[in-house]
């Protein structure tokens, strides 16, 4: 792997996982699959073996597409088992958007000349009641990568108010060590999303050239730590078209299912953005990943990873999303805005991070589920 810096104050947790990914990657990548290690995969899913790492390899490979009827049969009726016809809806929360990285592809880069925003308290109290009105309770909460506008005690300070408010609470902030994340615990953080971006390390480097995200290893280690930390579920994602789409959505499924076996209490949950247009970006050397192979990737991970939640963002259109959540997918985003403070018809106070695709209200999310006989959960945890 290339030469990454630690920060000062990263943590390093010793961990194996990405050893582990890295290795079975070249494993796969040594074989040219074919028609017949396809049809091999389906023989073992009709007998219902266990599926491996070359039989994930396998469902996501080109040889594949001509297959592609009969995995989403399967992989239909593997989302109606342990799914049912649930969809579940979560709303995110943007409360600052501050930040001291320069990913080259993200419109809340530190160089970026954007409207920065952070929400007081009040303010984000403000915003949870709007949500409220709306019917989520299920809320994420986001901020950019900046331990200084955005602190763990300001975050924590967040989740608690959230609670108020809601059942689940998630965030997806800047990773950071394992007794931050004890603290976001105890404040009432169920879930802790990170996206990896892209698992190619040299492409890595190229779209993060500085800041505490140009650390590689350290955000790869994120959910594991959060883990240790006491959270009970973590979220994984690749941005699609930084690398590319068919290694980054294997090592993506790997990094999940060998944290699952590690942490076998934990809930996993998968996310399969795509790159969207952003304010000030670069010229960036995207990889395309058309929506027919987004949709195969869908598929062949709600195939490997049954148990999976997999969601899928408002970067994608409704007719996409309507048709990934018959498919596998089970979880979206409703009444999105990437921007700050815009929930109670004030002044905008901070720019958005990404163009939306999908503008769709809880309620027309709710409308369009019941026409394809889709049961819309707000939320199914009971405290105890």
């Amino acid at each position: 792997m290339e030469d990454f810096k630690y920060f000062n104050n990263m943590q390093d947790i010793h961990s194996d996982i990405y050893d582990k990914i890295s290795e079975k990657l070249n494993e796969v990548k040594s074989v040219n699959v074919t028609a017949d290690d396809v049809r091999r995969t389906l023989g073992k899913i009709k007998n219902n073996e266990a599926l491996d790492h070359f039989d994930y390899y396998n469902m996501l490979s080109n040889a594949a597409i001509d297959f592609i009827e009969e995995l989403g049969e399967i992989s239909q009726k593997l989302r109606l088992q342990y799914f049912g016809n649930n969809v579940y809806l979560f709303s995110p929360l943007y409360i600052a958007n501050y930040c001291e990285n320069s990913c080259k592809y993200c419109g809340f880069r530190a160089k970026s000349d954007i409207v920065r925003a952070k929400l007081t308290m009040d303010e984000i109290e403000s915003e949870m009641k709007q949500m409220r009105r709306e019917k989520i309770e299920d809320v994420l909460i986001l901020t950019g990568e900046s331990q200084k506008y955005s602190s763990v005690d300001y975050i924590c300070d967040a989740v608690k108010l959230a609670k108020k408010y809601f059942r689940v609470v998630g965030v997806e902030v800047y990773p950071t060590n394992v007794e931050d994340y004890k603290k976001l615990h105890e404040a009432g953080c169920d879930f802790v999303t990170a996206f990896q971006e892209t698992y190619n390390p040299t492409n890595y480097k190229f779209y993060h050239p500085t800041g505490h995200k140009s650390c590689f290893p350290y955000r790869l280690d994120t959910q594991e730590r959060a883990i240790m930390g006491g959270i009970r579920g973590v979220g994984f994602g690749a941005l699609f078209g930084l690398s590319d789409g068919l290694e980054d959505c294997f090592c993506l499924g790997m990094h999940a299912n060998l944290l699952q076996k590690k942490y076998p209490h934990a809930e996993i949950s998968i996310s399969f953005p795509r790159i969207r247009p952003t304010k000030n970006e670069e010229d960036l050397n995207i990889k395309e990943v058309p929506e027919t192979k987004l949709m195969q990737f869908i598929i062949a991970t709600r195939i490997f990873l049954p148990f999976a939640q997999i969601t899928i963002s408002t970067r994608e259109s409704n007719e996409f999303r309507n048709l990934s959540l018959l498919m596998g997918a089970t979880k979206i985003s409703a009444s999105v805005d990437t921007g700050i403070g815009r929930r109670n018809d004030e002044k905008d106070k901070g720019d958005e991070q990404f163009l939306i695709n999908d503008t769709r209200t809880v309620d027309q999310v709710e409308k369009d589920l019941k026409k394809y006989n889709l049961y819309p959960v707000y939320s199914d945890y009971i405290d105890v």
